[in-house]
């Protein structure tokens, strides 16, 4: 590289301070002789003599002295702009917009909560929710999403993840459905009803249907939506049935809400493997102050609504 040592801005600005070779070589931990030929490069540089003799002291030449102006401050902000990563950060004045993707069950149970909680630090902050049609990590690498809250499943290997909770399947179906009349839930009476399938693509293809498949049994898929908002809304207004995420029915801050919603929950008569929901954000926010207080507070909140016994307790049927 040709271009001009920056070290010699350093070494500038402490000889046009010190107006003295020794001083600027004791200030900048320099011998003499050391200085003396850094002060001959800056002279070959500027093509200006810089320091004059004047009887026993130095003297600035013209140019030098319109150089001790500027100097210092060049000083500064080159050793600003070269020093660890520091931001200034005051949550009660931030005014930023953060972008999640999340699912329309998060929104319906959090979204109040959530603006609550960022509004009462920051009230300058504004949240923006972004349809989630798939997993795409993309949005994430080019920053149209800064948070997102779901499942695991993107292949790209530099996002970071932060566990919120766990997450399990129950079935949900409409207060006084035929289903929960005695006998209990077998496999087989749970297949027999119609049921709502969930899927983001649309596509006809189900982890659960795969489960269900292992029982040598193929459940009536009547319906396919694109979101457990959606399937709980037809639940509640028929006979149909559906599985959907505990989470979705309810939480610490709304006990009440799948009862309020009139439909009924109930452990589905096979095992399904429980799930992480999970944090999930691209590593070049990774230190960035608001970002963080940002992740903290999502994460605090899901916490509080979403204690383990909540989502891991057993739904009474109601008979």
């Amino acid at each position: 590289m040709t271009r001009t040592d920056l070290n010699l801005l350093t070494a500038l600005d402490a000889l046009l301070s010190e107006r003295s070779v020794t001083g600027a070589a004791r200030r900048l931990n320099l011998s003499v002789s050391a200085m003396s030929r850094t002060l001959t490069r800056l002279r070959s540089v500027t093509g200006d003599r810089l320091l004059l003799q004047a009887g026993r002291t130095l003297v600035l030449t013209p140019y030098a002295e319109q150089l001790s102006q500027r100097i210092p401050a060049l000083v500064r902000e080159a050793e600003g702009a070269l020093s660890r990563a520091w931001y200034r950060f005051d949550v009660a004045t931030l005014e930023q917009r953060f972008t999640l993707r999340v699912g329309e069950g998060f929104i319906d149970l959090l979204g109040a909560a959530l603006m609550d909680r960022v509004h009462l630090a920051a009230p300058g902050v504004q949240i923006r929710f972004s349809p989630k049609p798939d997993w795409n990590a993309q949005p994430l690498r080019e920053g149209m999403i800064d948070l997102e809250i779901g499942i695991v499943r993107t292949s790209a290997p530099e996002v970071r993840t932060r566990l919120l909770f766990r997450d399990r399947y129950v079935g949900v179906c409409r207060v006084g459905h035929p289903l929960l009349g005695g006998g209990g839930i077998s496999v087989e009476r749970w297949a027999e009803y119609g049921h709502v399938m969930i899927s983001r693509t649309g596509e006809a293809e189900s982890s659960i249907d795969a489960t269900v498949e292992l029982q040598g049994i193929r459940r009536k898929l009547l319906m396919i939506v694109l979101s457990y908002t959606s399937a709980m809304q037809l639940v509640r207004r028929s006979d149909l049935l559906a599985v959907v995420p505990r989470s979705c029915l309810g939480n610490a801050f709304m006990p009440d809400y799948a009862t309020a919603n009139g439909l009924q929950s109930f452990e589905p008569p096979l095992p399904i493997p429980a799930f992480n929901v999970s944090a999930i954000w691209h590593p070049r926010l990774d230190h960035d102050p608001a970002h963080r207080w940002f992740r903290g507070e999502v994460l605090d909140l899901c916490s509080a609504a979403y204690p383990p016994n909540v989502l891991t307790d057993s739904p009474p049927l109601r008979r």
